[in-house]
């Protein structure tokens, strides 16, 4: 897996692009593992996205980025820490919708959500929100053709081929599936964020 494009961003900074949101995940897991094992140059922050990875505070972007480009990345396995669960009342607005666009009862899409192991593969949008994989394309919906203007935190969603829990209350377009009381920022908490890329993460149906 080593099929990348590195550009320049700003004075010490470089955007990694990669050709698919998989590629992303193992490249970002690549670049944790080495900065861990001491490997890696120094390096400020890693900030992955669906497509890309930005790396800031480069001691030296342009011998990095050659470095970079050559890397052999492994296929991206599991974490072997305990997943995340968060339990969830399916009760969203739009279950009924998502079960008709899976051509599957309401009770058969709770439990193909339920029953899928989800990774976080980046973070964004709102402090804490993951954007987690898992699912795969046959599950895709679409988002909502008018966005809520306010989405009650905790809320439970789909878009795209993405799931994701809304730490807070806020607009939104996502598909509303369900709703669970974990807190998914807190700043009082350490880390803030329950949620972070490469988490494993399970939902747990539980009574409405």
């Amino acid at each position: 897996m080593n099929a990348r494009e590195v550009f320049r961003a700003g004075e010490h900074g470089l955007l990694v692009e990669l050709g698919s949101g998989e590629a992303t995940e193992a490249f970002h897991a690549e670049l944790l593992r080495r900065r861990e094992a001491g490997t890696l140059p120094v390096v400020r922050e890693i900030v992955p996205a669906a497509r890309t990875v930005l790396l800031d505070g480069v001691a030296d972007p342009g011998r990095l980025a050659a470095e970079l480009r050559s890397w052999d990345v492994p296929e991206l396995h599991a974490r072997v820490a305990a997943a995340v669960e968060l339990p969830v009342r399916y009760d969203g607005p739009d279950l009924a919708g998502v079960a008709a666009l899976w051509g599957v009862s309401v009770e058969a899409a709770v439990r193909i959500h339920a029953a899928t192991e989800f990774r976080v593969a980046f973070c964004g949008f709102a402090p804490g929100f993951g954007y987690l994989t898992g699912l795969g394309p046959r599950y895709e919906v679409p988002r909502r053709a008018t966005p809520r203007t306010a989405v009650p935190a905790g809320s439970v969603a789909l878009a795209g081929p993405y799931t994701g829990v809304y730490p807070r209350s806020s607009p939104g377009g996502w598909q509303l599936v369900g709703t669970t009381d974990a807190v998914l920022w807190d700043t009082g908490r350490e880390p803030a964020a329950l949620l972070s890329p490469g988490t494993r993460v399970r939902f747990t149906a539980v009574d409405r």
